[in-house]
C-alpha cells in the first residue's frame, strides 16, 4: 500500500524512506533551481521544496499525499549547488576545506488543499583538503549532482571532523522532521 508520493527520484531520498518502512511510489518533477536574485539560502530550500510538491500535485491528479525536499550546502551565506563539471566541483570543495558549512534540507508534504513544511539545518566541519585529493575524488563519480559536491554517506564520510544536526538531512532527507509531518496525514513510524 502505497502512503505517499516521492516528488524525486534520489536514490538517497529513496533509501531514507526505506529505512523508516514508508510505501511511496516515486514522481519525479524537474524545475529551474536557481536561486533568486539576494534570495536568502533558507527561502531558497523552502520554496524549491514548496514548488516541487506543488508542481507533482498539479499534473497528478491524486488523493495520495506528496512529499518533496531540497538540500543546500551553504557557506558564508552562498548556496553551493550541484557541480556538473570539475572545475565547478574543485571550486566548491576547496573552499569548504578546513572550514565549517550548512546544509540545509526543506521538506514539503501537501495532502488535498493542506499543505505542511519542514526544515533541518546541519553544521558539517571539513578537514583540510589538498587539491589533488578533490580531484580525485571528482574521478570517483560521486560528486556529481549532489548539493555542495559531495556525499557525506559515501567516499567524503571521510573529509568530515564533526557533524552537528541530523546526519540523514545531509543525504537528502531528514528523518527526525520527516516523520513529524508525516504524522499530520495518519503515518506513525513507530507506534503502539
Amino acid at each position: 500500500m502505497t502512503h505517499i508520493i516521492l516528488a524525486s527520484n534520489s536514490p538517497r531520498r529513496k533509501e531514507l524512506l526505506d529505512q523508516i518502512g514508508v510505501q511511496y511510489q516515486v514522481y519525479p518533477v524537474d524545475l529551474d533551481e536557481r536561486p533568486l536574485t539576494g534570495e536568502a539560502p533558507l527561502n531558497y530550500v523552502e520554496r524549491i521544496a514548496a514548488e516541487k510538491s506543488a508542481l507533482a500535485q498539479s499534473r497528478i491528479q491524486t488523493n495520495v499525499p506528496i512529499l518533496a525536499a531540497d538540500t543546500s550546502v551553504v557557506l558564508e551565506g552562498r548556496i553551493f549547488g550541484k557541480p556538473e563539471y570539475q572545475a565547478e566541483a574543485v571550486e566548491m570543495l576547496q573552499q569548504l576545506s578546513g572550514k565549517t558549512h550548512q546544509v540545509y534540507s526543506a521538506l514539503s508534504l501537501r495532502s488535498m488543499d493542506q499543505h505542511w513544511q519542514a526544515l533541518s539545518i546541519t553544521e558539517v566541519t571539513f578537514r583540510s583538503l589538498s587539491r589533488k585529493e578533490i580531484e580525485t575524488y571528482w574521478h570517483t563519480g560521486e560528486p556529481h549532482d549532489k548539493a555542495g559536491g559531495y556525499a557525506i554517506q559515501g567516499l567524503a564520510s571521510i573529509f568530515v571532523t564533526a557533524i552537528n544536526g541530523s546526519y540523514s538531512g545531509v543525504m537528502g532527507l531528514p528523518l527526525f522532521e520527516t516523520a513529524q509531518l508525516l504524522e499530520n496525514i495518519g503515518i506513525q513510524i513507530i507506534h503502539d
